[in-house]
Order: C-alpha cells, then structure tokens, then sequence
C-alpha cells in the first residue's frame, strides 16, 4: 500500500466541480472585482481592509491589522507605509509601551474610505443577490465551519 496522492478516492474526478475548487474561483471573482473598483480610488484591497478596520477600531497595531487583514506583519507593514506617504493614516514615531504604534485614519483617510466603501459594498450586495435569501444564514455559517476546520 502506498500513501500518493491518487490513494484516496474523491467524489469526482473533475476538480472543478470540488468545492474548494469553486470556493477558490468565487474569491478570485471577488478580488478582482474589488481590485478593480478600488483602482479608481488609488486604493488596494490590502489598503482598503486596513482603512475599514482602523475606521472600526482606531489605534490597532501592525500585527492586529495583518491578522485583520490577512495578510503578514511585513506585508502590512508596506501597506502601512504607502497609506501614511498617502496621508490616509497617522502614525506614532514612537510608543509609551511595547514596539506597536497604533495607527489612525486622517481625515483624507476617511474621505477616501467613504468614496471607496460604497463600490466595495457593491460588489458585496452583487455577490450576496447571487444567494437565494433564505440560504445565506447557512452559507454564513458553512463558511465558518470551514474556516474553522483548517484553523481559521
């Protein structure tokens, strides 16, 4: 007996029709819309999360944003760096504790987040008329028990 790949059965044979497979291509139909929009607001999607979350919760740090966001702590830290050259978002030089410096939006912050909201919560409303109504409180939760079976 061996342990490849092609020991274990799957239900089809055609990867596309496996729903990791089609969960993949509805996140990359959604990211590209929303890269798309927010183009036309000089904001990436990694941007755009970080504003919607400092705007929810002012102060948050370089590690508390990444994890928002889905991204690494030296990932965010470029997108921290291009929102504060942008003047979005504001900075400590330094910190009473610890090495985290909170950030906080600007008022050209909130402005460029209110512009870019709307097309994003678009995209989202496009994406959520696609389900029947009475089906999204299930598919909420079965996206959540997914992510919580791989840990997330």
């Amino acid at each position: 007996m061996t342990d490849g790949p092609t020991d274990h059965p799957t239900p089809t044979g055609d990867v596309t029709e496996r729903l990791g497979y089609r969960l993949k291509r509805a996140a990359a139909a959604l990211r590209g819309a929303m890269d798309r929009a927010l183009r036309e607001h000089g904001l990436t999607v990694p941007q755009y999360a970080c504003l919607e979350l400092l705007d929810q919760q002012p102060g948050l740090s370089n590690a508390e944003l990444a994890r928002g966001t889905f991204v690494t702590r030296q990932s965010m830290n470029v997108v921290l760096r291009g929102l504060q050259e942008a003047g979005l978002i504001t900075r400590a030089a330094t910190t009473d504790h610890g090495r985290a410096l909170p950030a906080h939006l600007t008022e050209d912050g909130h402005r460029r987040l209110a512009a870019a909201r709307s097309a994003v919560y678009a995209i989202d409303q496009r994406m959520t008329d696609a389900v029947p109504p009475e089906r999204i409180a299930a598919l909420l939760a079965d996206l959540d028990r997914m992510a919580e079976a791989h840990g997330g």
